[in-house]
């Protein structure tokens, strides 16, 4: 080979050496460009701070960050502590404008098995003021996403106890039995939407008998034990009916008996007894009229029976009437009788009628009354030895103060 020959092939290997290294370094500069673009090195986006109180195992880098299902960014650091987790997310520079300053966050999963991601959420009373690079986010604490990890967290449990291929076999079945079946199932739905809203109007009257109910039930369980107890003794009265069921049918059979003859009676005498009733009535008027006065006659009787006996000589060698009888002389006619209040009964006291002189008395009326000035003139007469006509009017206006309130006894 001649040396020009030699030194074109020397030539030739340098420029392929040269090729291969230019393409080993193309090939490594395209590597590094693919591994910046999903970096997002040569993407604008503010990285904010987001502080929760766990994590988990699902959450991890590049992970999608989502406000109302957009995605705005992506997970780009994720660092644990003992109080709880930091994460640096890259946001979107052109989606920043969409978000206030006081937006919070929640870890959500994709799917049951899937990985988590970052949920953006805008308050209902969103700021002016937008989110800006270098901001800190605070973990959403409400109610509502409290009771959504908590569920999350039940359920994780359950998913991990559940076989994977058990679980893809029966979603499988569940598929292919609702697989051509969405029209029947669409107006089931639909005709279970026109129930519901014929039922929601209803909803207030149905919890409150629900609440009715419920407390219908606390009542009857706090009265079960006497319901049992009352059970328990009604068990022993049917027992006790059962083995007197003879004794009892011959009583009801006797009072049917005495019915039937009660009712011949009143049917064969109910004339006699409406002209009885009829006869009776001023008798029983009467009787009611002077009702009152009944109590007193008979304890006076009882307490006269005594002194009869002892007048009549019961219990003495002398049986007979013993009388000891004084003639006085006669004090002329007194004044007709003054109409009293009626039938009633007088205290008493040892077979003495005591009088009262107070102004309300119901015997001697109100004061200077002339029932009261003829009561008075009766004892200033009996006591002068005068007749009550002779006393003067005047004279209850002087004595009657002077009694008002005593007690007089006549004997």
């Amino acid at each position: 080979m001649s040396r020009a020959s030699r030194r074109s092939a020397r030539q030739r290997r340098r420029r392929d050496q040269g090729l291969g290294v230019v393409f080993l370094v193309m090939l490594l500069a395209l590597s590094w460009l693919t591994v910046a673009i999903y970096d997002k090195q040569f993407s604008s986006a503010a990285v904010v701070v987001l502080h929760v109180d766990r994590t988990g195992n699902q959450l991890v880098e590049n992970a999608d960050v989502k406000v109302r299902g957009l995605v705005v960014g992506q997970v780009r650091e994720v660092q644990t502590g003992g109080q709880g987790a930091t994460v640096a997310l890259a946001i979107d520079q052109d989606k920043l404008d969409f978000l206030p300053h006081n937006v919070s966050a929640r870890l959500l999963p994709k799917t049951l098995f899937g990985q988590r991601y970052v949920s953006l959420v805008i308050p209902s009373d969103a700021e002016s003021r937008k989110l800006a690079d270098g901001d800190v986010i605070k973990q959403d604490n409400s109610m509502r996403a409290i009771e959504l990890e908590k569920a999350l967290r039940d359920l994780m449990p359950l998913l991990q106890a559940v076989q994977p291929h058990k679980l893809a076999s029966t979603l499988g079945s569940i598929a292919q039995a609702l697989d051509g079946r969405g029209k029947p199932l669409g107006e089931t739905l639909v005709a279970m939407n026109s129930y519901l809203t014929q039922l929601n109007p209803h909803m207030p009257a149905l919890k409150n008998d629900i609440t009715k109910f419920a407390s219908t039930v606390e009542a009857y369980e706090r009265a079960g034990p006497d319901i049992i107890d009352a059970l328990s003794e009604l068990t022993t009265t049917a027992k006790t009916i059962a083995e007197q069921r003879g004794g009892l049918s011959d009583m009801i059979g006797s009072l049917t008996t005495a019915s039937d003859d009660l009712n011949k009676f009143l049917l064969a005498n109910k004339e006699n007894l409406i002209r009885l009733s009829d006869t009776s009535r001023p008798t029983l008027e009467l009787l009611a009229r002077y009702a009152p006065s009944l109590p007193c006659l008979f304890e006076s009787v009882n307490r006269l029976k005594p002194n009869v006996d002892r007048v009549l000589g019961k219990g003495t060698g002398q049986p007979g009437l013993h009388v000891e009888l004084t003639v006085k002389p006669s004090r002329g006619k007194g004044p007709g009788p003054v109409p009293g209040p009626g039938p009633r009964c007088y205290p008493s006291s040892g077979g003495v009628t005591p009088a009262s002189f107070d102004g309300a008395a119901a015997d001697l009326g109100m004061a200077n009354s002339p029932s009261e000035n003829q009561f008075i003139a009766e004892l200033i007469a009996a006591n002068q030895g005068v007749n009550p006509t002779e006393v003067p009017a005047w004279g209850s206006l002087l004595v009657g103060p002077l009694l008002r309130g005593t007690e007089v006894t006549l004997r």
